[in-house]
Protein backbone atom coordinates (compact mmCIF):
# COMPACT_ATOMS: atom_id res chain seq x y z
CA UNK A 1 0.00 0.00 0.00
CA UNK A 2 1.57 3.30 -1.07
CA UNK A 3 -0.27 5.71 1.23
CA UNK A 4 0.95 6.07 4.81
CA UNK A 5 -0.28 8.05 7.79
CA UNK A 6 1.19 11.50 7.32
CA UNK A 7 -1.27 13.83 9.04
CA UNK A 8 -0.68 16.16 11.95
CA UNK A 9 -2.44 14.01 14.50
CA UNK A 10 -4.67 16.82 15.76
CA UNK A 11 -8.46 16.78 15.79
CA UNK A 12 -10.90 19.59 15.02
CA UNK A 13 -12.17 21.66 17.95
CA UNK A 14 -15.68 20.62 18.88
CA UNK A 15 -15.32 17.09 17.43
CA UNK A 16 -16.28 15.24 20.61
CA UNK A 17 -19.17 17.60 21.34
CA UNK A 18 -20.63 16.85 17.91
CA UNK A 19 -20.30 13.09 18.50
CA UNK A 20 -21.55 13.16 22.10
CA UNK A 21 -25.29 12.48 21.52
CA UNK A 22 -24.52 9.63 19.13
CA UNK A 23 -21.92 8.01 21.39
CA UNK A 24 -24.28 8.13 24.38
CA UNK A 25 -26.63 5.83 22.48
CA UNK A 26 -24.07 3.66 20.69
CA UNK A 27 -21.40 3.02 23.31
CA UNK A 28 -23.54 1.23 25.95
CA UNK A 29 -24.69 -1.27 23.28
CA UNK A 30 -21.16 -2.51 22.65
CA UNK A 31 -20.14 -5.86 24.09
CA UNK A 32 -16.92 -4.36 25.47
CA UNK A 33 -18.56 -1.44 27.30
CA UNK A 34 -18.03 -2.02 31.01
CA UNK A 35 -20.58 0.39 32.49
CA UNK A 36 -23.81 -1.32 31.46
CA UNK A 37 -26.88 -0.46 33.50
CA UNK A 38 -25.80 3.13 34.19
CA UNK A 39 -26.44 6.02 31.80
CA UNK A 40 -23.56 7.89 30.15
CA UNK A 41 -23.76 11.52 31.24
CA UNK A 42 -20.91 12.92 29.19
CA UNK A 43 -17.44 12.44 27.72
CA UNK A 44 -13.98 13.91 28.11
CA UNK A 45 -11.49 13.72 25.26
CA UNK A 46 -8.25 12.19 26.54
CA UNK A 47 -6.55 12.15 23.13
CA UNK A 48 -7.78 12.68 19.58
CA UNK A 49 -5.82 11.86 16.43
CA UNK A 50 -6.87 12.38 12.82
CA UNK A 51 -5.53 9.47 10.75
CA UNK A 52 -7.39 10.26 7.52
CA UNK A 53 -8.91 13.68 6.78
CA UNK A 54 -12.68 13.94 7.07
CA UNK A 55 -12.82 16.01 3.87
CA UNK A 56 -11.70 13.00 1.84
CA UNK A 57 -13.79 10.04 0.74
CA UNK A 58 -13.13 8.28 4.05
CA UNK A 59 -12.18 10.09 7.26
CA UNK A 60 -10.69 8.27 10.22
CA UNK A 61 -10.30 9.45 13.81
CA UNK A 62 -8.58 7.64 16.66
CA UNK A 63 -10.10 8.76 19.96
CA UNK A 64 -9.43 8.00 23.59
CA UNK A 65 -12.50 9.17 25.47
CA UNK A 66 -13.45 8.99 29.11
CA UNK A 67 -17.10 8.09 29.66
CA UNK A 68 -18.73 9.67 32.70
CA UNK A 69 -21.47 7.75 34.52
CA UNK A 70 -23.18 7.88 37.92
CA UNK A 71 -21.25 5.81 40.43
CA UNK A 72 -22.64 2.41 41.35
CA UNK A 73 -23.97 2.13 44.90
CA UNK A 74 -21.04 1.90 47.31
CA UNK A 75 -18.40 2.40 44.61
CA UNK A 76 -15.26 4.44 45.20
CA UNK A 77 -15.01 7.80 43.40
CA UNK A 78 -13.78 7.17 39.86
CA UNK A 79 -12.97 9.52 36.96
CA UNK A 80 -14.70 7.23 34.45
CA UNK A 81 -13.47 4.45 32.17
CA UNK A 82 -11.31 5.38 29.18
CA UNK A 83 -12.26 3.77 25.85
CA UNK A 84 -10.41 3.49 22.57
CA UNK A 85 -12.62 4.38 19.60
CA UNK A 86 -11.91 4.29 15.86
CA UNK A 87 -14.46 6.53 14.18
CA UNK A 88 -14.94 6.41 10.43
CA UNK A 89 -16.49 9.35 8.57
CA UNK A 90 -18.29 9.24 5.19
CA UNK A 91 -20.88 11.26 3.33
CA UNK A 92 -23.01 8.11 3.11
CA UNK A 93 -22.38 4.49 4.06
CA UNK A 94 -22.35 1.72 1.47
CA UNK A 95 -24.60 -1.25 2.36
CA UNK A 96 -21.65 -3.37 3.49
CA UNK A 97 -21.01 -0.91 6.34
CA UNK A 98 -24.61 -0.78 7.56
CA UNK A 99 -23.83 -2.92 10.68
CA UNK A 100 -21.15 -0.41 11.66
CA UNK A 101 -23.26 2.77 11.71
CA UNK A 102 -23.07 5.01 14.77
CA UNK A 103 -25.25 7.80 13.43
CA UNK A 104 -25.69 10.96 11.38
CA UNK A 105 -23.91 14.04 12.78
CA UNK A 106 -26.15 17.08 13.13
CA UNK A 107 -23.70 19.74 14.29
CA UNK A 108 -20.03 20.64 14.60
CA UNK A 109 -17.12 19.97 12.22
CA UNK A 110 -18.67 16.71 10.90
CA UNK A 111 -22.20 18.06 10.45
CA UNK A 112 -24.05 16.32 7.63
CA UNK A 113 -21.79 13.26 7.63
CA UNK A 114 -22.29 9.72 8.86
CA UNK A 115 -19.94 8.23 11.45
CA UNK A 116 -19.39 4.51 12.01
CA UNK A 117 -17.24 1.86 13.70
CA UNK A 118 -14.20 2.08 11.44
CA UNK A 119 -12.86 -1.43 12.03
CA UNK A 120 -15.57 -2.75 9.69
CA UNK A 121 -13.99 -0.70 6.88
CA UNK A 122 -11.09 -2.31 5.04
CA UNK A 123 -9.63 1.13 4.27
CA UNK A 124 -9.36 2.01 7.95
CA UNK A 125 -7.93 -1.40 8.85
CA UNK A 126 -5.31 -1.03 6.10
CA UNK A 127 -4.23 2.31 7.56
CA UNK A 128 -3.58 0.68 10.94
CA UNK A 129 -1.50 -2.14 9.46
CA UNK A 130 0.51 0.25 7.31
CA UNK A 131 1.19 2.44 10.33
CA UNK A 132 2.46 -0.61 12.25
CA UNK A 133 4.55 -1.73 9.26
CA UNK A 134 6.17 1.69 8.84
CA UNK A 135 6.56 2.52 12.54
CA UNK A 136 4.48 5.68 12.25
CA UNK A 137 4.18 8.33 14.95
CA UNK A 138 1.02 10.39 14.73
CA UNK A 139 0.11 12.81 17.51
CA UNK A 140 0.40 10.87 20.74
CA UNK A 141 0.17 7.49 18.97
CA UNK A 142 3.22 5.24 18.60
CA UNK A 143 3.10 2.36 16.11
CA UNK A 144 6.01 0.05 16.98
CA UNK A 145 7.37 -3.22 15.62
CA UNK A 146 9.51 -5.95 17.17
CA UNK A 147 12.98 -5.89 15.66
CA UNK A 148 13.45 -8.39 12.86
CA UNK A 149 9.78 -9.14 12.33
CA UNK A 150 8.40 -8.44 8.86
CA UNK A 151 4.92 -7.15 8.05
CA UNK A 152 3.93 -7.50 4.41
CA UNK A 153 1.76 -4.80 2.91
CA UNK A 154 -1.36 -5.57 0.92
CA UNK A 155 -2.86 -8.10 3.35
CA UNK A 156 -6.66 -8.07 3.10
CA UNK A 157 -8.30 -7.23 6.46
CA UNK A 158 -11.53 -8.55 7.94
CA UNK A 159 -13.05 -7.73 11.28
CA UNK A 160 -13.74 -10.55 13.72
CA UNK A 161 -17.45 -10.32 14.49
CA UNK A 162 -17.62 -12.93 17.26
CA UNK A 163 -18.44 -11.53 20.70
CA UNK A 164 -15.36 -10.56 22.65
CA UNK A 165 -14.32 -8.07 25.30
CA UNK A 166 -12.04 -6.24 22.84
CA UNK A 167 -11.99 -5.96 19.03
CA UNK A 168 -9.88 -7.87 16.51
CA UNK A 169 -9.00 -7.62 12.82
CA UNK A 170 -7.46 -10.48 10.84
CA UNK A 171 -5.09 -9.62 7.99
CA UNK A 172 -4.98 -12.18 5.21
CA UNK A 173 -4.78 -15.17 7.58
CA UNK A 174 -1.29 -13.92 8.49
CA UNK A 175 -1.80 -11.56 11.45
CA UNK A 176 -4.46 -10.68 13.97
CA UNK A 177 -4.61 -7.21 15.52
CA UNK A 178 -6.25 -7.08 18.93
CA UNK A 179 -7.36 -3.58 19.91
CA UNK A 180 -8.00 -3.05 23.60
CA UNK A 181 -11.22 -1.15 24.16
CA UNK A 182 -11.12 -0.16 27.83
CA UNK A 183 -7.61 1.14 28.40
CA UNK A 184 -5.65 2.13 31.49
CA UNK A 185 -2.20 3.65 31.91
CA UNK A 186 0.69 1.35 32.69
CA UNK A 187 2.43 -1.74 31.38
CA UNK A 188 -0.27 -4.04 30.03
CA UNK A 189 0.39 -7.76 30.59
CA UNK A 190 -1.26 -8.57 27.24
CA UNK A 191 1.89 -7.19 25.61
CA UNK A 192 4.39 -7.56 28.44
CA UNK A 193 4.03 -11.29 29.01
CA UNK A 194 3.89 -12.51 25.36
CA UNK A 195 6.98 -10.38 24.63
CA UNK A 196 8.82 -11.89 27.60
CA UNK A 197 7.79 -15.40 26.56
CA UNK A 198 8.83 -14.86 22.94
CA UNK A 199 12.24 -13.58 24.01
CA UNK A 200 12.53 -16.61 26.28
CA UNK A 201 11.86 -18.88 23.28
CA UNK A 202 8.55 -20.28 24.56
CA UNK A 203 6.56 -21.65 21.58
CA UNK A 204 3.21 -21.81 23.41
CA UNK A 205 2.30 -18.14 22.93
CA UNK A 206 2.07 -16.26 19.60
CA UNK A 207 4.95 -13.77 19.62
CA UNK A 208 3.96 -10.08 19.27
CA UNK A 209 4.96 -8.69 15.89
CA UNK A 210 3.99 -5.05 16.51
CA UNK A 211 1.93 -2.94 18.86
CA UNK A 212 0.17 0.38 19.24
CA UNK A 213 0.61 2.55 22.30
CA UNK A 214 0.13 6.12 23.42
CA UNK A 215 2.27 8.33 25.62
CA UNK A 216 -0.03 10.66 27.54
CA UNK A 217 1.22 12.82 30.40
CA UNK A 218 4.37 10.67 30.50
CA UNK A 219 2.32 7.51 31.10
CA UNK A 220 2.19 4.62 28.60
CA UNK A 221 -1.10 3.21 27.34
CA UNK A 222 -0.99 -0.09 25.42
CA UNK A 223 -3.77 0.13 22.82
CA UNK A 224 -3.29 -2.89 20.56
CA UNK A 225 -1.10 -5.89 19.76
CA UNK A 226 -0.42 -7.51 16.35
CA UNK A 227 0.39 -11.23 16.51
CA UNK A 228 0.56 -14.13 14.05
CA UNK A 229 -2.88 -15.47 13.15
CA UNK A 230 -3.12 -19.16 14.08
CA UNK A 231 -4.88 -20.38 10.96
CA UNK A 232 -7.08 -23.42 11.45
CA UNK A 233 -6.75 -23.30 15.25
CA UNK A 234 -9.73 -24.30 17.38
CA UNK A 235 -10.88 -22.55 20.53
CA UNK A 236 -10.47 -24.88 23.53
CA UNK A 237 -14.03 -24.36 24.73
CA UNK A 238 -15.51 -25.14 21.32
CA UNK A 239 -13.27 -28.20 20.98
CA UNK A 240 -14.24 -29.53 24.40
CA UNK A 241 -17.97 -29.11 23.71
CA UNK A 242 -17.59 -30.77 20.33
CA UNK A 243 -15.85 -33.79 21.82
CA UNK A 244 -18.44 -33.98 24.58
CA UNK A 245 -21.25 -33.94 22.02
CA UNK A 246 -19.64 -36.86 20.20
CA UNK A 247 -19.03 -38.74 23.44
CA UNK A 248 -15.28 -38.63 22.81
CA UNK A 249 -12.66 -38.77 25.54
CA UNK A 250 -10.79 -35.48 26.13
CA UNK A 251 -8.08 -36.87 28.40
CA UNK A 252 -5.24 -36.75 25.85
CA UNK A 253 -6.08 -33.17 24.96
CA UNK A 254 -6.27 -32.18 28.64
CA UNK A 255 -2.88 -33.77 29.30
CA UNK A 256 -1.31 -31.89 26.38
CA UNK A 257 -2.92 -28.68 27.61
CA UNK A 258 -1.48 -29.26 31.07
CA UNK A 259 1.96 -29.63 29.53
CA UNK A 260 1.52 -26.40 27.56
CA UNK A 261 0.42 -24.53 30.70
CA UNK A 262 3.48 -25.74 32.58
CA UNK A 263 5.76 -24.72 29.70
CA UNK A 264 4.37 -21.19 29.89
CA UNK A 265 4.69 -21.04 33.68
CA UNK A 266 8.26 -22.38 33.54
CA UNK A 267 9.25 -19.82 30.91
CA UNK A 268 7.64 -16.96 32.84
CA UNK A 269 9.53 -17.98 35.99
CA UNK A 270 12.78 -17.81 34.00
CA UNK A 271 11.97 -14.52 32.29
CA UNK A 272 10.55 -12.49 35.19
CA UNK A 273 11.19 -12.27 38.93
CA UNK A 274 9.63 -14.70 41.40
CA UNK A 275 8.86 -14.04 45.06
CA UNK A 276 8.27 -16.11 48.18
CA UNK A 277 4.92 -15.79 49.94
CA UNK A 278 5.16 -16.27 53.68
CA UNK A 279 2.77 -16.02 56.59
CA UNK A 280 1.84 -12.34 56.23
CA UNK A 281 1.25 -12.51 52.47
CA UNK A 282 -0.78 -15.72 52.61
CA UNK A 283 -2.82 -14.45 55.52
CA UNK A 284 -3.80 -11.43 53.41
CA UNK A 285 -4.56 -13.71 50.46
CA UNK A 286 -6.83 -15.94 52.55
CA UNK A 287 -8.50 -12.89 54.12
CA UNK A 288 -9.28 -11.56 50.64
CA UNK A 289 -10.87 -14.86 49.70
CA UNK A 290 -13.00 -14.82 52.86
CA UNK A 291 -14.07 -11.25 52.15
CA UNK A 292 -15.15 -12.19 48.62
CA UNK A 293 -17.12 -15.12 50.04
CA UNK A 294 -18.91 -12.89 52.53
CA UNK A 295 -19.81 -10.30 49.88
CA UNK A 296 -21.05 -13.00 47.48
CA UNK A 297 -23.14 -14.63 50.22
CA UNK A 298 -24.81 -11.29 50.93
CA UNK A 299 -25.69 -10.90 47.25
CA UNK A 300 -26.71 -14.50 46.46
CA UNK A 301 -28.97 -16.09 49.11
CA UNK A 302 -28.50 -19.63 47.76
CA UNK A 303 -24.80 -19.41 48.67
CA UNK A 304 -25.35 -18.60 52.34
CA UNK A 305 -25.95 -22.13 53.70
CA UNK A 306 -22.57 -23.24 52.34
CA UNK A 307 -20.56 -20.24 53.51
CA UNK A 308 -19.32 -21.67 56.86
CA UNK A 309 -17.99 -24.85 55.21
CA UNK A 310 -16.46 -22.92 52.32
CA UNK A 311 -14.68 -20.61 54.73
CA UNK A 312 -12.69 -23.57 56.07
CA UNK A 313 -10.92 -23.89 52.70
CA UNK A 314 -9.45 -20.43 53.23
CA UNK A 315 -8.76 -20.73 56.94
CA UNK A 316 -6.90 -24.01 56.27
CA UNK A 317 -4.61 -22.11 53.92
CA UNK A 318 -3.96 -19.41 56.52
CA UNK A 319 -3.27 -22.11 59.12
CA UNK A 320 -0.65 -23.73 56.89
CA UNK A 321 1.05 -20.37 56.43
CA UNK A 322 1.01 -19.79 60.19
CA UNK A 323 2.85 -23.09 60.62
CA UNK A 324 5.68 -21.74 58.45
CA UNK A 325 4.71 -23.05 55.03
CA UNK A 326 5.77 -20.82 52.13
CA UNK A 327 4.83 -20.72 48.45
CA UNK A 328 6.53 -19.38 45.35
CA UNK A 329 4.68 -16.74 43.35
CA UNK A 330 5.44 -15.61 39.81
CA UNK A 331 3.78 -13.93 36.83
CA UNK A 332 0.95 -16.08 35.47
CA UNK A 333 -1.79 -15.89 32.84
CA UNK A 334 -4.31 -14.65 35.39
CA UNK A 335 -7.57 -15.62 33.67
CA UNK A 336 -6.94 -19.09 32.27
CA UNK A 337 -9.84 -21.19 30.98
CA UNK A 338 -10.75 -23.17 27.87
CA UNK A 339 -11.73 -20.01 26.01
CA UNK A 340 -8.19 -18.64 26.41
CA UNK A 341 -6.42 -21.49 24.62
CA UNK A 342 -6.20 -22.58 20.98
CA UNK A 343 -5.27 -25.95 19.51
CA UNK A 344 -3.59 -26.20 16.12
CA UNK A 345 -4.68 -28.74 13.49
CA UNK A 346 -1.50 -30.61 14.40
CA UNK A 347 -2.49 -30.89 18.06
CA UNK A 348 -0.31 -28.15 19.58
CA UNK A 349 -1.80 -25.89 22.26
CA UNK A 350 -1.27 -22.13 22.55
CA UNK A 351 -2.24 -19.80 25.40
CA UNK A 352 -3.64 -16.39 24.39
CA UNK A 353 -5.11 -13.22 25.96
CA UNK A 354 -2.75 -12.40 28.82
CA UNK A 355 -4.70 -9.31 29.82
CA UNK A 356 -5.89 -10.96 33.04
CA UNK A 357 -9.30 -10.18 34.51
CA UNK A 358 -10.09 -6.74 33.01
CA UNK A 359 -12.22 -5.78 36.01
CA UNK A 360 -9.16 -5.97 38.28
CA UNK A 361 -6.79 -2.99 38.65
CA UNK A 362 -3.73 -3.23 36.42
CA UNK A 363 -1.34 -3.31 39.37
CA UNK A 364 -3.19 -6.32 40.80
CA UNK A 365 -3.12 -8.12 37.45
CA UNK A 366 0.66 -7.69 37.28
CA UNK A 367 1.36 -9.05 40.76
CA UNK A 368 3.20 -12.40 41.09
CA UNK A 369 0.80 -15.16 42.14
CA UNK A 370 1.02 -18.90 42.77
CA UNK A 371 0.80 -20.78 39.43
CA UNK A 372 -1.92 -22.95 40.96
CA UNK A 373 -4.33 -20.07 40.39
CA UNK A 374 -4.13 -20.68 36.62
CA UNK A 375 -4.51 -24.42 37.17
CA UNK A 376 -7.63 -23.86 39.27
CA UNK A 377 -9.14 -21.69 36.53
CA UNK A 378 -8.68 -24.43 33.95
CA UNK A 379 -10.08 -27.11 36.24
CA UNK A 380 -13.18 -25.00 36.81
CA UNK A 381 -13.48 -24.63 33.03
CA UNK A 382 -13.53 -28.40 32.58
CA UNK A 383 -16.34 -28.50 35.12
CA UNK A 384 -18.29 -25.85 33.19
CA UNK A 385 -17.91 -27.74 29.93
CA UNK A 386 -19.08 -31.00 31.49
CA UNK A 387 -22.14 -29.51 33.15
CA UNK A 388 -23.15 -27.59 30.05
CA UNK A 389 -23.53 -30.95 28.28
CA UNK A 390 -25.86 -32.54 30.82
CA UNK A 391 -25.80 -35.71 32.95
CA UNK A 392 -24.18 -37.90 30.29
CA UNK A 393 -20.90 -36.00 30.88
CA UNK A 394 -20.65 -37.28 34.45
CA UNK A 395 -17.04 -38.21 35.11
CA UNK A 396 -15.74 -36.34 32.04
CA UNK A 397 -14.44 -33.42 34.11
CA UNK A 398 -12.75 -35.79 36.57
CA UNK A 399 -10.84 -37.46 33.72
CA UNK A 400 -9.81 -34.06 32.38
CA UNK A 401 -8.70 -32.84 35.80
CA UNK A 402 -6.47 -35.84 36.36
CA UNK A 403 -5.00 -35.72 32.85
CA UNK A 404 -4.38 -31.96 32.97
CA UNK A 405 -2.60 -32.14 36.33
CA UNK A 406 -0.54 -35.14 35.18
CA UNK A 407 0.51 -33.30 32.03
CA UNK A 408 1.40 -30.25 34.07
CA UNK A 409 3.57 -32.39 36.37
CA UNK A 410 5.42 -33.95 33.42
CA UNK A 411 6.87 -30.54 32.52
CA UNK A 412 6.99 -28.65 35.82
CA UNK A 413 8.06 -31.57 38.01
CA UNK A 414 5.25 -30.79 40.46
CA UNK A 415 1.69 -32.09 40.38
CA UNK A 416 -0.77 -29.41 41.54
CA UNK A 417 -2.68 -32.11 43.41
CA UNK A 418 0.23 -32.48 45.85
CA UNK A 419 -0.76 -29.11 47.31
CA UNK A 420 -4.48 -29.79 47.87
CA UNK A 421 -5.08 -27.00 50.39
CA UNK A 422 -3.85 -24.27 48.04
CA UNK A 423 -5.61 -25.80 45.04
CA UNK A 424 -8.89 -26.17 46.94
CA UNK A 425 -8.69 -22.56 48.13
CA UNK A 426 -8.23 -21.23 44.59
CA UNK A 427 -10.91 -23.49 43.10
CA UNK A 428 -13.36 -22.48 45.82
CA UNK A 429 -12.55 -18.80 45.33
CA UNK A 430 -13.11 -19.15 41.57
CA UNK A 431 -16.44 -20.94 42.06
CA UNK A 432 -17.62 -18.18 44.40
CA UNK A 433 -16.74 -15.60 41.74
CA UNK A 434 -18.71 -17.67 39.22
CA UNK A 435 -21.76 -17.80 41.49
CA UNK A 436 -21.81 -14.02 41.81
CA UNK A 437 -21.27 -13.52 38.07
CA UNK A 438 -23.97 -15.96 37.00
CA UNK A 439 -26.48 -14.62 39.53
CA UNK A 440 -25.99 -11.13 38.09
CA UNK A 441 -25.64 -11.86 34.39
CA UNK A 442 -26.74 -15.42 33.51
CA UNK A 443 -29.14 -16.81 36.11
CA UNK A 444 -29.82 -19.86 33.93
CA UNK A 445 -26.17 -20.91 34.45
CA UNK A 446 -26.17 -20.48 38.22
CA UNK A 447 -26.63 -24.21 38.80
CA UNK A 448 -23.20 -24.94 37.29
CA UNK A 449 -21.07 -23.21 39.96
CA UNK A 450 -23.62 -24.03 42.67
CA UNK A 451 -23.12 -27.74 41.98
CA UNK A 452 -19.42 -27.22 42.55
CA UNK A 453 -20.07 -25.14 45.67
CA UNK A 454 -22.08 -27.96 47.19
CA UNK A 455 -19.30 -30.41 46.35
CA UNK A 456 -16.55 -28.23 47.83
CA UNK A 457 -18.59 -27.63 50.97
CA UNK A 458 -19.32 -31.31 51.65
CA UNK A 459 -16.34 -33.33 50.35
CA UNK A 460 -12.59 -33.16 50.01
CA UNK A 461 -11.44 -32.01 46.60
CA UNK A 462 -9.16 -35.02 46.05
Amino acid sequence: MAETVTLSGTTSPGLLASLDPLLREWLPRQRWFAGKGRPVTGFTLVEGTELLPADGKTGLYHLLVRAHQPLALGAEPHPGDCYQLLIGVREALPPRLAPAVIGHVEQGPLAGKTVYEALYDTRAAEVLLEALRSGARVGGLRFEREAGREIRSGLVPRMVTAEQSNSSVVYGDTFILKLLRRVVPGVNPDLELPLALAREGCPRVPAPTAWLRAELDEEPYVLGVLQPFLQGATDGWELALRELAKGEDFGAEARALGRATAEVHTALARALPTVTLGHAQMERLAAGMIERLDLAAQAVPSLRPYAPALRTAFSALADLAAEGRTWTAQRIHGDLHLGQVLRSPGGEWWLIDFEGEPSKPLAERRMPQPPVRDVAGMLRSFDYAAHSSGPRAEGWADVCRAAYCSGYAEVSGRDPRTDPVLLRAYETDKAIYEVLYEARHRPDWLSVPMTAIERYATTDLF
